[in-house]
């Protein structure tokens, strides 16, 4: 398996998307994140100033030299489970499963990393691809270079919701807690700076054509379809 390569150069944003119907107001620097740094015990703890562990230098230590194998569906469920849970919004808590509760840390937790990761090193772990090779489980990153802590952002994709390709299920981690959403291409604000990246460990199932959603009130599943070279939702 291919190993992590290097994440691809920040591509500058612009201001905004203004007039987007809905479009939430609490999006970009209000959804700051932690540093990389390493999963936390079972019991989610919160680690202190004086834990050795707490990473000073998000840059720091290099990632492995190899990746986990996993499939796109198990990255939907994965996803779902923290959308079904409204995992709170936090930069310096970490969830029962060991992954910081903030944007960075929610991509990680699906991916299943064996880090918490931060924008800054998620590239490491993914190929950069387009706008028209985006499936579901792929992830759309923003790294602000100019504020890569409390101006960036990383969402994973969901799949489009119309064959224009114009929106699609977002599955991100921001205030008050885990959303899953229908979101303009590529996001509310900041959309130009977005990068498109594909998981290196990505394998083929046989389920990636049936994604079970996980919790979902009057929905027992859905199915991913694709029409005209289009992957789309169905709500069942």
């Amino acid at each position: 398996m291919r190993g992590p390569r290097p994440a691809a150069p920040h591509t500058a944003g612009r201001p905004g998307l203004p007039g987007v119907p809905g479009a939430p107001a609490d999006e970009g620097p209000g959804t700051p994140q932690g540093p990389r740094g390493p999963l936390y015990g079972p019991d989610g703890r919160t680690p202190g100033p004086a834990d050795p562990t707490v990473p000073t230098d998000p840059t720091a230590p290099s990632p492995p030299s190899s990746v986990r194998a996993i499939t796109r569906a198990d990255i939907v469920e994965r996803a779902e489970r923290w959308v079904a849970a409204k995992v709170p919004y936090s930069t310096s808590s970490y969830w029962s499963d060991g992954y910081r509760q903030d944007c960075s840390g929610f991509v990680s937790m699906a991916w299943n990393l064996p880090a918490n990761e931060w924008t800054g090193s998620l590239g490491q772990y993914a190929q950069r691809i387009t706008k028209a090779e985006l499936q579901p489980g792929d992830m759309l990153l923003f790294h602000n270079a100019a504020d890569p802590q409390g101006g960036s952002h990383v969402v994973l994709f969901g799949g489009w919701t119309d064959s224009t390709r114009t929106t699609y299920v977002a599955y991100e981690q921001t205030r008050p807690n885990t959303l899953r959403r229908t979101t303009p291409y590529a996001y509310w604000n900041n959309s130009a700076g977005y990068v498109p990246y594909r998981h290196l460990g990505v394998t083929a199932s046989a389920r990636d054509g049936w994604i079970p959603a996980v919790g979902l009130p009057g929905s027992l599943t859905r199915e991913l379809l694709t029409a005209g070279g289009v992957k789309t939702w169905r709500h069942t």
